[in-house]
């Protein structure tokens, strides 16, 4: 006999907004620490495992099957720095990596900085977050995270002796930085809500709790972060919100000095600065929707002194910079692809790098170097695996240095990726990454696993991934649908897709899932849709508004719960949400809030084969949320579709942290459509 669905009991709490009141009643689920809590997620994995132990093999099968094309003992491309070679590696059956360097030369002694596999071992999730050697490369700081929650404790080793320094600072996060005199660490220390508030100053063999404040964030909609330099040369202080940005110096030779704001916050205006000999090069979208790089000399940093370097364009969205001594690297976006433009700031001429496929992403790589003419870039696309050029800035010429090795072979002819443009409900176009195996390609309608973000500005790229194989080996196409909300054609891409907008960024997906279907690639009884946190809450919008559009649907760690969580200005991120979301104080944005929130919108209907994830430490979104919307769906839906809840009980928004323990919630994921599509006996 098969297990019935766990269903969560009703306790209901009236929430009042702007006149209207109405029941929340799954509220309770928030209780942490109810018992009552803890048993229904349990409740919940346990029917989760029992509706797909018939996939149990399969899900071993996908799992030993993504394992074996992981390159277990592997190396990164070793990066030249102050003298010595620093890399990490990875040993055969070990979850984390072993951080190295050499000096020198790479024919010399390896010298073992930090082994990730022996801080984690015996516990459930291990997460590094600060990395960062001092100026004169004998001290390392960094810090760990063992549940998910994303709160760090900081610590100092001695790479001359391998001791620990007497430092335990907690509650810190994700920066810190050393001074120039290899004793003063700046880091970052966490309020009650998890919010990094604070900049505090810490000198060696003190004691954290003395450490001096240099900067304090009160307004909850900010979050600090400390940063230095590629020359070295100056600490930053930057503070950031959704769309308003500042940014306060230091000269890191003077530890004990104060920070000097740059240039005052203006809401609306976001700017970060690097220097580059008595110039600070800024980036700042003050005058120019998609972004201008201005300069200005040091001695005079503020906005009435920037003059355009490279003026700001309809065209093209300027997303980010890097200075090296006699260059200028930026990181562009045009057409929806992304771009390297690079300035010789010795003869101000200037050149794109040069990419032929039709969907790829590239990014900078490690460049510690500042003198170097050499910019190393990372390259990927949905059929080329993960690979580190040298690129010679003066010469041009390009030197493939590593490419991610997929051990059993891979062939990349064997698969194809195209780009396509969906008409939207406005006329808009909206661009499509596809990928399938050519071999597999039918002239029917076949199972496509179309995926989605859409908020925060933030670029859903086409990447590879050696997991998806098992996908596209089965038959499946994997299509990523770049719409509005994120910022793939400009920053206006992204305008469009929030605040009173927000419908754009659903109607977006459900056309490019109508254009796939009317272009012969898929049809409702083949196409499984997928989003991960903002990308979960538009899983959820898009099946309540078009459920009968898809077969099934993947929700990972989904906001849903949107104008309960947005009304509660208690938790960590809220706040700093308004200026993405909308104040839900404001009636228009309350309304346009509970016109689209899945949870708000759950109805009596049909629904597609939905699997639903959580993370139990989860900062971002609270593990209530997928669970308070899995219970009012199995409350409410009328279908007898699988809906399941699976809790990382020990991790947080990332889910699991090895290498290894991350591919056994993949293999869930892929086996449960594989299941849902009929597919389970292609193993």
């Amino acid at each position: 006999m098969r297990m019935k669905p766990p269903i969560a009991k009703k306790v209901p709490v009236d929430v009042k907004a702007h006149g209207q009141t109405w029941s929340d009643e799954y509220a309770w689920l928030r209780n942490k620490e109810d018992p009552d809590v803890t048993a229904y997620l349990e409740a919940e994995n346990r029917f989760t495992e029992e509706q797909l132990k018939n996939e149990k093999g399969l899900q071993d099968t996908l799992y030993e099957e993504m394992k074996s094309r992981i390159k277990e003992e592997d190396v990164s491309v070793p990066e030249p720095y102050q003298g010595y070679f620093y890399y990490w590696r990875t040993e055969a059956g070990k979850q984390y990596r072993v951080y190295c360097r050499k000096k020198g030369s790479l024919e010399a002694q390896e010298e073992v900085l930090l082994d990730e596999n022996q801080l984690a071992e015996g516990k459930d999730y291990f997460d590094l977050g600060v990395f960062e050697i001092s100026p004169d490369q004998n001290l390392l700081a960094y810090s760990v995270d063992e549940n998910g929650s994303e709160e760090f404790t900081l610590f100092v080793k001695d790479l001359r002796t391998g001791e620990l320094f007497n430092e335990r600072i907690p509650q810190t996060y994700y920066s810190a930085e050393w001074a120039a005199d290899n004793q003063t660490i700046f880091y970052t220390e966490l309020d009650d809500n998890q919010r990094p508030y604070r900049v505090r100053r810490h000198k060696l063999g003190t004691s954290w709790g003395q450490d001096d404040v240099v900067y304090e964030e009160m307004n909850p909609e900010f979050f600090v972060y400390v940063s230095k330099s590629k020359d070295e040369r100056y600490l930053f202080v930057e503070i950031t919100g959704a769309i308003t940005s500042e940014c306060h110096i230091l000269d890191a030779r003077k530890p004990e000095g104060e920070f000097q704001l740059i240039q005052e916050r203006t809401r609306g205006v976001e700017y970060s600065v690097e220097p580059h000999g008595d110039r600070l090069f800024v980036l700042t979208n003050d005058t120019q929707m998609n972004f201008r790089i201005a300069e200005t000399p040091l001695s005079q940093p503020s906005k009435e002194h920037w003059k355009d370097f490279i003026v700001g364009s309809e065209e093209r969205l300027l997303d980010d910079f890097e200075v090296f001594e006699h260059f200028l690297v930026v990181y562009e976006r045009y057409q929806g692809l992304p771009q390297v433009r690079i300035v010789d700031l010795r003869t101000q001429t200037e050149h794109f790098v040069e990419f032929d496929e039709a969907a790829y992403y590239v990014d900078g790589g490690e460049n510690a170097e500042y003198a170097s003419k050499t910019f190393r870039f990372a390259y990927t696309s949905l059929v080329t695996p993960a690979s580190i050029y040298d690129y010679d800035m003066e010469t041009r010429q390009r030197t493939l240095q590593k490419r991610l090795e997929i051990p059993g072979g891979y062939d990349p002819a064997l698969y194809t990726s195209e780009r396509i443009l969906a008409p939207s409900h406005d006329g808009k176009k909206i661009p499509i990454s596809i990928v399938y195996r050519k071999d597999q390609r039918q002239s029917k309608p076949q199972p496509l696993y179309l995926t989605g973000y859409g908020s925060y500005g933030i670029c859903n790229d086409a990447g590879f991934s050696s997991s998806r194989l098992s996908l596209l080996d089965r038959g499946f196409i994997y299509a990523i649908a770049h719409i509005r909300g994120g910022s793939e054609l400009g920053r206006q891409w992204y305008e469009d897709g929030k605040f009173l907008k927000k419908q754009n960024t659903f109607r977006d997906f459900i056309s490019c899932a109508e254009y796939l279907c009317s272009q012969g690639f898929s049809d409702p009884d083949h196409l499984s849709i997928s989003g991960g946190s903002a990308g979960g809450m538009l899983i959820g919008a898009t099946i309540n508004q078009r459920p009968e559009l898809f077969h099934a649907a993947v929700a990972k760690v989904p906001f849903v719960d949107v104008v309960n969580t947005m009304l509660d200005d208690s938790l960590p991120l809220t706040a700093g949400e308004y200026d993405e979301w909308g104040n839900p104080a404001q009636k228009e944005f309350f309304e346009c809030m509970r016109s689209y929130s899945p949870y708000d919108n759950v109805e009596a209907k049909d629904y597609p084969h939905l699997l639903v994830t959580a993370g139990l430490n989860d900062p971002r979104v609270t593990y209530w949320e997928p669970a308070k919307w899995t219970a009012k769906l199995r409350a409410q839906k009328t279908d007898s579709h699988l809906l399941l809840l699976y809790t990382n009980m020990g991790a947080g928004h990332a889910g699991a942290s090895g290498r290894f323990d991350a591919l056994r919630e993949t293999a869930l994921e892929y086996a449960f459509l594989l299941k849902v599509h009929g597919l389970t006996c292609q193993t």
